[in-house]
Order: C-alpha cells, then structure tokens, then sequence
C-alpha cells in the first residue's frame, strides 16, 4: 500500500494543449489539461515525452510554472537549438495537441504551503520556471533574485512587475542583467555578485530558506555567495541543467 502513490506519478498520462501564451521570441508557457491531475507542489516537474510517426520517443524534464491547481498545470520552455523536444513545444504545438506527460516528479526542491519562513529565490534564465510557482503561491514573505542577459530574455516580465507592485509587499522582485541593461539604468550590466546578495538575503535568525535555479556554474556561484554573505548552507535548496539536447 505504501507504494501506490509513488505509481501513479510515474506512469504516462496524455495531457491536451488547452493554450499558448509568448513569453519572449524564444520562449512560451503551454497550458496543460490534464484529466485527473490532483495538483503539485510549486517546485515540482514533469516528464514530457514525444513520439515521432516512426515509433522514435524523446522526453525531457519541465519545471512547472503555474501555482498549484487540480486539473490543468503550465509549463515555461525555452527553446534549445537542436533540440528534440523544446522546437516542438515553443514552435509547434497548438491548442488541441496532445502529449504525454509523468508526474509531478521531485520532493526536495519544493516550497510547501505551510512552511511560514521567508523565501530568497534566485534564478538564472530560464531556471525562474520552477520559482515563478513559489512567488505565484507564495502565503509568507518571499523575495525573487533574477538574473537574465538583458530585459529581453526575462520571462513573465508583466506578472513579476505586478507582483512586486502589490500593495501586500508579500512579494519582493529585484532584477540583474549580465549583459544589456534597461535603457536609462543607472547600473551597467554585470553578474550577479555578493553584493546583489547582500541586498536581498535575509538575516540569519529569520531561518530563512533559498531556493537557487539555473544553469550549473551559476547554481554552483550563487550557492557559494550565499554562504559567503552568511546564509545557512543547510538552508539552500538548488537545482541545476545543463545541456541536455533540449
């Protein structure tokens, strides 16, 4: 009995393309319908397999990046050049496709509901994917550390602004670009550094917990400058991709 769930997340299911919305020239969120989804935990992934006329299978790993929900779920793709599965997803697909899906997959990298401490969230890319569920179900004091190439590149650009905006101020958004500013910043473009991190960590005695997303060496940087600036190493939950063929 103990392992009945573990089963049913792990066995395919088809999921309908119910909508697409642009997020930038080279990325889109897919709006899933997926009979008996019972929800996930923002943080979480799935697994999406295609397969081809010939019988020819590919699938990939997708952060979830809508808040959690019974019966539809939202995946952010950035497409990879030469890939096999993220074309497909950002240039093709259309509302009525169908694929196929498993999950929601991964217990560590989550933020639970009922978990009251503070979050710092840092992502770089499109590794904002999985954290862009946390802020969306975000109940306790959170702030987003965003790192991108320019404004271009920055998904869910109107949402996070909004977020930000809200009078509740539960939701704190801080942006870095690497290499094209905002036209009229009074910051040039850089890396993130110790102190950007310095600006948004929380003290220590809040028992603060960061959630770091993105590429490896910048998942692995972050992780570093976080202790450096005095946050708990027992407290940095990461998660991290690589080239994977896309």
């Amino acid at each position: 009995m103990a392992r009945a769930a573990v089963p049913g997340r792990l066995t395919w299911q088809s999921a309908t393309v119910a909508a697409t919305r642009a997020e930038t020239a080279t990325a889109r969120t897919l709006i899933l319908d997926v009979d008996g989804w019972t929800g996930h935990l923002p943080g979480q992934h799935i697994d999406v397999r295609l397969t081809a006329p010939d019988g020819y299978t590919a699938q990939r790993s997708y952060s979830i990046s809508s808040a959690p929900g019974p019966e539809r779920l939202e995946v952010t793709v950035q497409v990879v050049t030469d890939g096999e599965v993220s074309p497909y997803l950002v240039e093709v697909a259309e509302p009525g496709d169908q694929i196929e899906i498993r999950g929601p997959l991964g217990g560590w990298f989550v933020r639970r509901p009922a978990d009251p401490r503070p979050a710092l969230l840092i992502g770089g890319g499109s590794g904002v994917a999985p954290l862009m569920s946390m802020v969306r179900a975000a109940t306790s004091p959170t702030r987003l550390l965003y790192s991108t190439r320019s404004p271009s590149d920055a998904l869910f650009t109107a949402e996070l602004a909004t977020a930000g905006a809200a009078a509740d101020g539960l939701v704190a958004v801080t942006h870095v670009y690497s290499r094209v500013a905002p036209a009229g910043s009074p910051v040039p473009p850089r890396r993130l550094d110790a102190d950007d991190l310095a600006r948004v960590v929380w003290p220590r005695d809040a028992d603060p917990v960061a959630f770091v997303c993105g590429p490896t060496g910048f998942v692995e940087t972050v992780a570093d400058l976080l202790v450096g600036v005095g946050h708990d190493p027992a407290n940095i939950r990461a998660e991290r991709f690589g080239p994977t063929g896309g």
